[in-house]
């Protein structure tokens, strides 16, 4: 007997939003490696007014329901800063997005999406990219290695089926992205010492921690650079005051001053690095809720956090700084700089860098020239409408 197709329709009320969160923790109840993101954090991601993302972004969310039952779900979503890249970095003019999916079965999956290319043709557009969610600084890609442990923080992990079930409707592969873990309770090779060393010895270089008490101006120096390394790579958004102001609320609490590194050069900030403590490990076991005791479970490990896994979720160098050796010497040194704080002052033995674009020549050389491995990778698909 054939699967009956599914009903989708809008998300519109309360009760649609509790349905739209809630599926992911059944349909990913029985994968031992999906870590349950605590439900009033995906709640803030989808509202409006507690997403700075929306400042220049809509979105739509749907729903799939068979039999009484809700069986999937997916967003479908305009970014008005994406339309406006160069075509030649992967979005602008024309291009739509759709994220946040989760479907049970093949036909569920084919509804969504093909509702979800509905609404953006409706709005004019002629290109879907997914998943995406919701913003390209969030939650990109799909999971297709790695589905054998389980992501750090602020990463995505999903079912291996659904691979097969987005291509089978005519997607292919617009970008790869790759994360890689290293061993950082051994020293870095001897030419990345040497590096180090000798970037120690140049008068003209400054390495230093971020100051939590200074933590808007802090915030607002690495945004600058960050917007400025990043903007010629593929899939590039610039980050909006808004955006960062929420990402700052959420991540305060995660900021300690020996992660964070911020490079100068004859005094001028001019490189980042920021490391994260993988709270997932402390979130994983709370089954995505605070109460009864979450919430105190997850303030004490906050004082002090011991952990396996450290993340580098972001990090850049000016541009005219790039494709140079003193790129690499100050990303050496803060790595190395923060390598030795996560040991000796949290434990850690394990770190991850990513994502990274797979064509991001000087951050894959400087992964593997510190021995690391990628550990997962995540693909974004396209499909012309």
């Amino acid at each position: 007997m054939a699967t009956a197709a599914p009903t989708v329709r809008p998300v519109l009320t309360k009760r649609d939003t509790k349905a739209f969160i809630d599926l992911a923790y059944r349909l990913n109840a029985s994968d031992p490696h999906w870590v349950p993101p605590l439900k009033q954090e995906v709640a803030g991601t989808i509202d409006p007014k507690k997403n700075g993302w929306f400042s220049h972004a809509q979105a739509q969310l749907f729903l799939a329901e068979r039999g009484g039952q809700v069986v999937g779900r997916i967003s479908a979503h305009i970014d008005r800063l994406a339309l406006e890249q160069p075509a030649a970095q992967g979005f602008g003019p024309g291009t739509g997005f759709w994220g946040l999916f989760e479907a049970e079965d093949e036909i569920v999956a084919q509804a969504l999406i093909e509702r979800a290319e509905q609404w953006l043709r409706d709005q004019g557009m002629t290109r879907a990219i997914g998943p995406v969610s919701l913003s390209i600084w969030e939650d990109p890609g799909l999971l297709v290695k790695g589905h054998d442990h389980s992501p750090t923080i602020l990463m995505g992990h999903n079912s291996p089926r659904y691979q097969g079930w987005i291509e089978a409707l005519g997607y292919s592969a617009a970008k790869k992205l790759v994360t890689y873990e290293v061993n950082i309770t051994q020293e870095f090779p001897r030419l990345v010492q040497r590096i180090v060393a000798n970037g120690e010895k140049n008068d003209r270089i400054r390495i230093r921690g971020v100051d939590k008490s200074r933590f808007d101006e802090e915030a607002a120096i690495i945004l600058a650079i960050l917007n400025d390394a990043w903007s010629d790579n593929w899939g590039f958004v610039p980050l909006t005051p808004p955006e960062v102001a929420d990402v700052g609320k959420k991540l305060k609490p995660l900021v300690f001053e020996d992660l964070i590194m911020i490079a100068e050069l004859d005094g001028e900030p001019v490189a980042f690095m920021v490391t994260l403590p993988d709270m997932n490990e402390a979130v994983k076991p709370l089954g995505g809720s605070l109460l009864p005791f979450g919430w105190a479970k997850l303030l004490l490990w906050l004082r002090k956090p011991r952990v396996r896994t450290m993340r580098v979720p972001l990090m850049g160098v000016v541009k005219r700084l790039q494709s140079s050796r003193m790129a690499s010497q100050l990303a050496f040194m803060m790595i190395e700089y923060i390598r030795r704080a996560s040991v000796a002052n949290y434990g850690a033995s394990r770190g991850e860098i990513g994502w990274i674009l797979d064509d991001n020549q000087g951050m894959l050389a400087i992964a593997e020239a510190i021995e690391s491995r990628i550990n997962r990778e995540y693909l974004v698909y396209q499909k012309p409408l």
